[in-house]
């Protein structure tokens, strides 16, 4: 297990991981999802963000270090979970994935899980 960079925060537990992954590939099913640092970035700016989500063993960990600032900017919870492998999995890959954000959509039957999602990564934050 690479050592987990102290940079890498708010950092969820193993609960509130397994919460968000499984959060993740619902997204996945219902096309909320973009995969990647580029891509976060991309919804991050264009204002379609709900959460960020990271791998906090990214390597290297400044990759992603850009994401946690522009989250602050744009008022978007962000959080860091362990693995990006397992990231990946719940992003529906088989490869790694460093970051991943989940996107608004006014219909979508997840709103009110991203909603509850993200008063817990916020309560991280605090």
């Amino acid at each position: 297990m690479d050592e987990i960079s102290p940079k890498a925060y708010p950092l969820a537990d193993s609960t509130l991981t397994t919460k968000i992954l499984s959060l993740i590939q619902q997204a996945m099913n219902y096309g909320q999802l973009k995969k990647g640092a580029n891509e976060a970035t991309k919804s991050l700016n264009r204002g379609l963000s709900e959460f960020i989500v990271m791998a906090a063993d990214a390597q290297p960990l400044e990759i992603l270090l850009h994401l946690p600032l522009l989250c602050e900017d744009k008022n978007v919870p962000y959080v860091f979970v362990r693995s990006k492998q397992a990231l990946g999995r719940a992003c529906g890959v088989s490869r790694p994935v460093v970051a991943c954000s989940i996107t608004n959509n006014e219909g979508s039957q997840l709103k009110e899980q991203i909603k509850l999602m993200q008063q817990q990564i916020e309560r991280l934050l605090i």
